[in-house]
């Protein structure tokens, strides 16, 4: 029984301390692509005695933030916890797994192992070789959804692709003619900005760019780089005095005419766009369900019914109902007077035919 409530005390630590490395990570959401979100603590005597995130590409890791956070030598018995792998190869920076065995640590704790195919498992591989005692799988599911965007991207070259928008309880985008065009809240549209300050790029099609005419910015985020703006057309009449176009961050706009919706994510994730965000309009939305592309969705419904001509997801739809996407993983969050939405589509049978 004893050694039961050791073993049991030992991992609400690990755990804890594990939360704690999470906390470290958030603090790099939408800072850090192509690169995945890092958060590492470490732990001396069950007390956390330095912190690091990653901060952006280029910049040091997680890890070694943490240890050069420690002033001076780090003492014999500290623990490493990271939510992620220590990346085992030399890029921008050094390799982390030679920085930590170099700083004498002796135990690690890790969260999520690297998702790339080519070294994952290689980190933990030369920690233990060094001699070092390491533990994984500690909040593992916590620890990769954090990094779901760049998961994907890393395995596949393909950005990870959310699908946004409002809509009435009626399912439709927009209110009647001359109506004004907000169909949900202030407090919903204000939400819905930290979603837009996490992604790489934002995607519309050429109707929104002719009917709204939006900018397709993150708001008060001179903390980092505004996403890209991808625009999709196939006549090519596209309004060149729209703001993407006149912004200060019009050379950071992407127009694809007559592309399939595959080789525009090709060539996206080729220019590290690691994360895709739709936000309209319902021709895009509606052809990227059918043909099983979106990855997540985050549908705020405002409680009214609009009777607008648009609706959400314009597509050609299932051919029956069972063949039809459902979600996984769904959550539902009241956002003021509205209802935000999330989850993960399931796709049991393949692409329309």
């Amino acid at each position: 029984m004893a050694a039961a409530n050791i073993c049991l005390n030992k991992m609400n630590d690990d755990e804890r301390f594990m939360r704690n490395a999470l906390r470290e990570a958030r603090k790099g959401l939408g800072r850090t692509s192509p690169n995945p979100t890092v958060g590492a603590v470490l732990v001396l005597r069950n007390r956390i005695v330095a912190r690091g995130h990653h901060r952006h590409a280029g910049a040091p890791h997680a890890e070694i933030e943490c240890l050069r956070s420690f002033r001076g030598k780090i003492p014999k018995g500290a623990t490493l916890y990271v939510t992620l792998e220590p990346c085992s190869t030399q890029g921008r920076t050094g390799a982390c797994t030679d920085e930590i065995i170099r700083a004498g640590i002796k135990h690690v704790v890790i969260g999520a192992t690297d998702p790339n195919p080519r070294h994952r498992g290689r980190g933990i591989e030369l920690l233990r070789e060094a001699g070092v005692e390491v533990g994984t799988g500690v909040l593992a599911e916590e620890c990769a959804v954090l990094n779901e965007s760049f998961n994907k991207w890393i395995a596949t070259g393909i950005p990870f692709v959310i699908a946004k928008c409002g809509m009435s309880l009626d399912g439709r985008l927009t209110r009647r003619k001359k109506e004004s065009r907000w169909i949900t809240s202030a407090t919903a549209r204000r939400h819905a900005q930290t979603l837009r300050a996490q992604v790489d790029a934002i995607l519309v099609g050429a109707e929104t760019i002719r009917t709204d005419n939006p900018r397709l910015t993150v708001r008060n985020a001179s903390h980092r780089q505004q996403p890209a703006r991808v625009v999709i057309t196939r006549s090519g009449k596209i309004p060149r005095d729209a703001h993407v176009f006149t912004d200060r961050f019009a050379k950071n706009t992407h127009v694809y005419q007559n592309e399939t919706f595959p080789a525009i994510l090709a060539d996206l994730g080729a220019k590290d766009i690691a994360s895709l965000m739709i936000e309209g309009g319902e021709r895009v939305l509606g052809q990227a369900l059918d043909e099983r592309l979106i990855d997540k969705v985050q549908i705020y419904i405002a409680p009214i019914f609009a009777g607008g001509p648009t609706v959400a997801f314009g597509g050609q739809g299932a051919l029956h109902t069972h063949d039809g996407a459902h979600l996984e993983r769904v959550r539902f969050e009241k956002i003021g007077t509205d209802l935000c939405v999330t989850g993960y589509p399931k796709y049991d049978r393949g692409p329309r035919e």
